[in-house]
């Protein structure tokens, strides 16, 4: 299967996941991958990334979203999210996998809770294929992308836009975190 180039993005459907994929640049030399995942946790929309970060500039070969159904039981959500993400992994074959450190938010107990469903199929589809996990926390990644630890969404894609020099700037949200999840995966791994 042959990545878009710079100017494109196509998007295509396997099973509940949209696809988006992204290619900004090869690298201009042949190497060996190596293949960095970042996951956007959430159980209505999950963002995720993959980054070959073995070059001297990380390449972007896949990013996208997963979603579900919000009038669908918890269980079967939960499942078609576990097969998606599985199939991503299964896919790729990442080294490590960077996932969002769950928060607390108390303004918000239900969607930390539903984050907390959507971390564990996460981390137990990783834990089957012995990829180890880097927790992130939200603001670290902030911080490391744009120097402030509380940066709007707007801020977080326009510096996954500039970072990677896309043509557009990556959507919906859910995928620039992912993005910059990975990105700062690899970056705490290779330190």
């Amino acid at each position: 299967m042959s990545l878009p180039t710079s100017d494109q993005q196509s998007h295509r459907l396997k099973g509940n996941a949209r696809v988006l994929q992204i290619a900004n640049h090869a690298h201009p030399h042949h190497h060996t991958p190596m293949l960095i995942a970042g996951i956007d946790p959430g159980l209505n929309t999950t963002g995720y990334a993959v980054l070959d970060v073995a070059g001297p500039t990380p390449v972007i070969k896949d990013a996208g979203i997963c979603t579900t159904k919000a009038s669908i039981p918890l269980p079967q959500r939960l499942h078609a999210l576990d097969t998606d993400i599985a199939a991503i992994l299964d896919q790729w074959h990442p080294a490590r996998l960077g996932v969002e450190k769950l928060y607390a938010h108390y303004n918000h107990p239900r969607t930390a809770v539903q984050m907390g469903h959507a971390r564990g199929v996460i981390l137990a589809a990783a834990a089957r294929r012995d990829i180890p996990v880097v927790d992130l926390p939200a603001t670290a990644i902030k911080k490391h992308l744009t120097g402030n630890g509380r940066a709007t969404k707007e801020q977080m894609q326009n510096a996954i836009l500039q970072t990677f020099s896309l043509p557009q700037v990556p959507e919906p949200n859910d995928v620039a975190d992912a993005i910059a999840i990975a990105y700062c995966c690899a970056q705490a791994t290779m330190v």
